[in-house]
């Protein structure tokens, strides 16, 4: 089989190639992404890598070469910085996903495989696990909840046209790995958290809503079912989450800390409070989708897929955390560790003496 994967070097990206190296060996991969890895990972190597930016309005032409005769197509890329320029995460997310689309309806793939979300969702319970037939959406004041469901909603469209792919939709939970620590540091936390601190897990107090309840599920196990979505041609969409769910007191307990609770009103005005100081990258948006998404029931991966999460939740957080405080990543350029602030101004301190 041959297959094509935008947003290649990613998280999700980097875990699937991982798995296909030893679940499909034989397959033959395309790797799309704006910065192609050089080395350092073996499961890079065996990519025969494309330099795309699919928000260029070049993109389509390099979409095309790279799909034709590719068996299926994962679209996984997606922008989630710079939060606060909507322009340039729309010419990502919408525009650029468009064009990955059309691209692979033109090029004749039988198979397109998009990577959704339970933000696809609109605002649903927590005491209660909803299907894969919840409204899709999203929550309003959270880009990219808004930008998950309408491209959605441009896959049930394509899916009426002559001669469409198979399409499947995987929707995960919150995806987590030690070699995103790095990534999700720059993307959530930005430079003034102390990442150290964070991969102690030592935390004396955790000011938690109650709404705070998500699901999460490890990158391996993620990629797993997205190996079993290709290798069956299975179509439709499909709800991924890791048991338990992880509540505010669960979370209190992988961080070692006490929950003292917090209402939701507060914690969404401090986020927006620091980052219209443009102190953490992270806009309100976040909170709204982590407080009222729903809670995913995972009914239709295991039966039709034979899909289990092999990672439990509380373990995907606590790989996750570790890899904040190590510094952890890979040799993808959006993957790379992190570096601490001293350790950057040394370069510029050499070249000034």
């Amino acid at each position: 089989m041959k297959v094509a994967i935008t947003g290649a070097s990613g998280n999700v990206g980097t875990a699937l190639l991982r798995h296909l190296a030893a679940a499909a060996p034989d397959w033959s991969l395309v790797g799309l992404c704006r910065r192609p890895p050089t080395g350092g990972e073996p499961a890079y190597s065996r990519v025969s890598w494309r330099t795309c930016d699919i928000a260029d309005p070049a993109a389509p032409a390099v979409l095309a070469a790279a799909f034709a005769g590719v068996d299926a197509v994962v679209h996984l890329a997606w922008a989630i910085q710079p939060n606060r320029d909507e322009a340039a995460l729309t010419a990502t997310n919408l525009v650029g996903s468009r064009r990955v689309f059309r691209a692979a309806v033109d090029a004749g793939v039988a198979h397109l495989v998009h990577a959704s979300s339970v933000g696809v969702y609109s605002p649903g319970p927590k005491d209660r696990a909803v299907d894969e037939t919840w409204p899709r959406d999203g929550v309003p004041s959270s880009s990219y909840s808004r930008h998950k469901a309408a491209l959605e909603h441009e896959l049930d469209s394509l899916e009426k046209e002559d001669g469409a792919p198979v399409v499947t939709r995987v929707r995960p939970g919150l995806i987590f790995q030690r070699d995103a620590g790095s990534e999700v540091a720059r993307y959530f936390l930005g430079p003034f958290v102390p990442t150290r601190l964070v991969g102690l897990r030592r935390a004396p107090v955790l000011p938690l809503p109650d709404e705070f309840v998500f699901q999460a599920v490890h990158a391996e196990d993620v990629a797993d079912a997205y190996w079993r979505v290709l290798e069956r041609r299975a179509g439709g969409a499909f709800n991924l989450g890791a048991e338990p769910v992880i509540t505010p007191d669960r979370l209190a307990e992988v961080l070692h800390g006490r929950r003292t609770r917090m209402p939701l009103t507060w914690i969404r005005r401090v986020a927006s409070l620091s980052w219209r100081a443009h102190l953490q990258p992270t806009d309100p948006g976040w909170i709204d989708l982590a407080s009222s998404a729903p809670v995913m029931a995972t009914t239709r991966a295991r039966a039709e897929l034979d899909w289990v999460a092999h990672h439990d939740a509380r373990s995907a957080v606590a790989d996750l955390l570790t890899g904040i405080g190590q510094g952890a990543g890979t040799a993808s350029p959006v993957m790379a560790p992190r570096t601490a602030w001293w350790r950057r101004l040394r370069p510029a301190a050499r070249r000034g003496s």
